[in-house]
């Protein structure tokens, strides 16, 4: 599957925009990006690294901001059409943001965002 990084890119902000409003205004200290791949697992398709919102507590500050990587190249190495492709993004943009939230893997695989 090819896309363009632009594309790509804009898939990622569409997926965002379906966040609702008050999580995303809630979101704090965080940066999207949008890589390759991961240099060390290929296979994954998104990573949170950070302080979860949960986590943090009134000592918290000074920190580099959270980031949230979106893997595009390991994302089409899955996906067969752009329709899954959009949905996997989805799915990846969603999965990680829970986990700014504290959020955790289980819940997500248990309702469907693994």
């Amino acid at each position: 599957m090819r896309i363009s990084h632009r594309e790509f890119e804009t898939l990622v902000s569409d997926a965002l925009d379906e966040i609702p409003e008050e999580l995303t205004r809630a979101m704090s200290n965080v940066v999207i990006l949008v890589e390759p791949a991961h240099p060390e697992s290929p296979h994954i398709l998104g990573l949170y690294e950070g302080i979860a919102l949960t986590e943090r507590t009134s000592e918290y500050g000074g920190y580099l901001p959270d980031t949230i990587t979106i893997y595009r190249d390991s994302i089409l190495a899955i996906c067969a059409t752009p329709e899954e492709v959009r949905e996997q993004v989805r799915i990846t943009v969603i999965h990680e943001v829970a986990h700014h939230f504290g959020i955790d893997d289980q819940w997500l695989h248990d309702h469907g965002w693994a």
